[in-house]
């Protein structure tokens, strides 16, 4: 790595911002440390009698516990908070003679190094890892084995650290693979709305060179011009508020691909459609979409499974699927596959809902449900 690729590197990892989600004080940060304020009180009272300033390292531990509080909206000042006054109580005992020591509660401590990885910037990072590691060697160095002290301080606050980072990473990383599926779900919409919209305004332009060539059926062109032109409209109206990703021309699955699911097995696929009205293109293909991964994820992840029913019913106001495995379930109630989550993004922005779980009379259920609107 060369000079201006390792700078480069550094700048970035300063100027990275707080990750997303930090509250505080919560109410069970309180509890935290009200319980080791009562911890410590009991041991520094009890448990402790090789301590030699038992109330003053009492007192100490609970003045710095309120750090609890804030070490997520405020990483690097709980560090600073933290270190400056137990390297100072350290350098006291030193002072005065005595062996430094502490509470076995002020593990509950390690919780701050973790918060300053998991929350803060670059920059807290960096500042509050120097402070770490200075108040770190400053304690150390004024017990009675240096080496063990700082060994011992860097596998317990290296590797609280270490965990916050890894933390952060993991759930960067999930946010950034949960935003590429609703991106690509997006995109999916788009296309299919791309090729209703191109659908109906072609009717639209072939009905109204109709007209211009032969004056006698325009009454009958500008009565198929308004209903295409409606329907345009009512397909859009739901999709474009929310839609802003490119579109190409693709296949739109609907109702016929979902009846083509069925398949012998095993598992035994077997499919029901009730539907008496058309139903707009985006819905049919979202209704393909959720029977396909429902069909996939019986096949998948289901242990022993027979049959894979698939029930879609259309109303005048709603369409509605539901996606029935007989099998023993091994996924979690949360159904939190990527397939299932895109979905989700999907049909929320059509309105509906989607749920997944395992059924009560046995099996594993997907449904969904989509509301119609003005057809």
């Amino acid at each position: 790595m060369d000079m201006s690729t390792a700078q480069r590197a550094m700048s970035s990892a300063w100027s990275r911002p707080r990750a997303a989600g930090a509250e505080g004080p919560r109410p069970r940060d309180a509890a935290l440390a009200a319980v080791f304020a009562a911890v410590s009180v009991v041991e520094g009272a009890l448990l402790r009698a090789d301590l030699e300033w038992r109330a003053a390292t009492v007192i100490v531990t609970i003045a710095i516990l309120p750090v609890l509080l804030w070490r997520r909206t405020r990483p690097l000042a709980s560090a600073v908070l933290l270190t400056g006054p137990t390297a100072a109580f350290a350098l006291a005992h030193a002072v005065a003679g005595i062996e430094p020591n502490a509470l076995v509660a002020t593990f509950v401590f390690l919780t701050v190094p973790y918060a300053l990885f998991r929350w803060g910037s670059g920059r807290d990072r960096f500042v509050g890892g120097a402070v770490i590691a200075a108040g770190l060697v400053c304690s150390s160095v004024l017990g009675s084995d240096p080496i063990a002290d700082i060994a011992a301080g860097v596998a317990f606050m290296g590797g609280a650290c270490l965990i916050g980072a890894l933390r952060r990473e993991r759930r960067e990383s999930r946010a950034r693979l949960l935003d590429s599926v609703r991106a690509r779900e997006r995109e999916a919409l788009a296309r299919d709305l791309h090729d209703t919209v191109a659908h109906h305004v072609s009717a639209i332009v072939i009905r109204a060179q109709v007209a211009g060539a032969d004056p006698a059926r325009v009454a009958e062109s500008l009565g198929v011009i308004e209903r295409e032109a409606q329907a345009a409209l009512g397909e859009m109206r739901s999709l474009v508020r929310t839609l802003r990703a490119p579109a190409d021309f693709a296949p739109t699955a609907g109702l016929p691909e979902i009846a083509r699911l069925a398949d012998p097995g095993p598992p035994t696929v077997t499919v029901s459609i009730t539907a008496g009205e058309d139903l707009p293109v985006v819905v049919a293909s979202t209704l393909f979409r959720i029977a396909q991964e429902g069909v996939t994820n019986a096949r998948r992840h289901a242990r022993e499974a027979s049959t894979v029913d698939i029930t879609v019913t259309v109303e005048a106001t709603a369409a509605s699927i539901v996606v029935h495995d007989d099998g023993a379930p091994v996924r979690s109630a949360s159904g939190g596959g990527h397939g299932l989550q895109g979905m989700a993004e999907r049909v929320a922005l059509l309105g509906g809902d989607v749920s997944a779980g395992p059924d009560p009379a046995g099996g594993w259920t997907l449904r969904s449900s989509m509301p119609l609107g003005e057809r």
